[in-house]
């Protein structure tokens, strides 16, 4: 679908000097900074010009809600400014009706939910759940807004464990699989169920009995809070060094990056978005790296299933001390 709009762009664009009735055609742009045609060398050769503009635009302005076998391109609808700042939140609600009644044409609409002044200029806000990446590769450019910076960090039970089985079952009624991808995003907590699923990869040794079936129904309660001094401590320096490791793969610091952006230099386009993005995730990879060495710093501190449970049964006080009970 994407490719035959695209060669229908593209064989429009090389009309449109005799066809000056295509009005939309004409008022698009001439670039887009949103080109990632992933191809080979000898592939991209035998590729013109005018197919990757349309390509491009293609990609760069259809709506997010129509994709995969909805994608169209919308006259004067695709010309909604988005703005560039940094707290924005106003946006157009977009929508689909039927013509009539028993009609099967359907009818596009923008509609906005606050009052617009004539002759005001109507703006819309683009994916509010997209990061800046994806922002760039769909749209061409990226917002300053801290939520845009997003970085995935993606966590798996290894087949190699001697309880995957286990784990995997517990996942799977969690909601989760072999596999999860977690977001960070600069500025907020962990995500939602990231610590648990953690604890669960890596739980072992004296704490694996929590993986017996007896537990199944109250073992992701467990999970939610600190299980074992050495569990938290694993985990803690499994995400460390997986932020380590991805810091050291970029060439360039934050600071360097920084200076780029904001020394007055005149940067193509295209570097200073993949600039902005990359900086970006790296702030975000540090955030995550100092939450968990936080974390390690406070793990004396910590209250561990042992002695949660231990006060469960009345046989330690709020402090943690054994309660010894003398036989009357």
């Amino acid at each position: 679908m994407t490719w035959g709009l695209a060669c229908f762009c593209y064989g429009r664009r090389r009309r449109r000097g005799i066809q000056c009735g295509v009005v939309i055609f004409i008022i698009l742009p001439d670039s887009t900074n949103s080109i990632y045609v992933y191809r080979s060398e000898e592939e991209l050769s035998e590729l013109q010009d005018d197919f990757l503009w349309a390509f491009g635009i293609l990609r760069s302005r259809t709506f997010s809600r129509l994709r995969g076998q909805d994608l169209v391109l919308i006259p004067l609808a695709d010309l909604v400014y988005q703005p560039r700042l940094k707290n924005y939140y106003r946006r157009l609600c977009l929508g689909d009706q039927r013509r009539g009644l028993f009609s099967r044409d359907l009818v596009f609409t923008l509609r906005t939910p606050v009052s617009v002044k004539a002759g005001e200029q109507v703006l819309i806000q683009y994916d509010l759940g997209k990061s800046n990446a994806e922002f760039a590769l769909d749209y061409g450019f990226i917002e300053s807004r801290l939520d845009r910076n997003i970085f995935t960090l993606t966590l798996g039970i290894p087949e190699s464990d001697p309880f995957y089985g286990d784990k995997l079952d517990i996942a799977e009624s969690n909601g989760l699989a072999e596999t999860a991808n977690f977001d960070f995003v600069l500025g907020q907590s962990l995500p939602p169920k990231m610590l648990p699923y953690l604890r669960l990869v890596a739980l072992g040794g004296t704490d694996a009995f929590l993986l017996e079936s007896i537990f199944r129904n109250s073992i992701w309660d467990h999970l939610e809070l600190p299980i074992s001094q050495s569990n938290e401590e694993l985990i803690c320096r499994v995400v460390r060094d997986a932020c380590k490791a991805a810091l050291s793969g970029y060439k360039t610091t934050i600071e360097e990056d920084e200076k780029l952006l904001d020394g007055g230099n005149v940067l193509d386009p295209r570097l200073e978005i993949a600039i902005g993005i990359r900086v970006g995730e790296k702030k975000v990879l540090e955030q995550i790296d100092g939450i968990f060495k936080d974390r390690e710093v406070e793990l004396d501190e910590f209250e561990y299933y042992q002695e949660r449970r231990l006060k469960d049964l009345g046989l330690a006080g709020e402090q943690g001390d054994i309660i010894f009970w003398e036989p009357k």
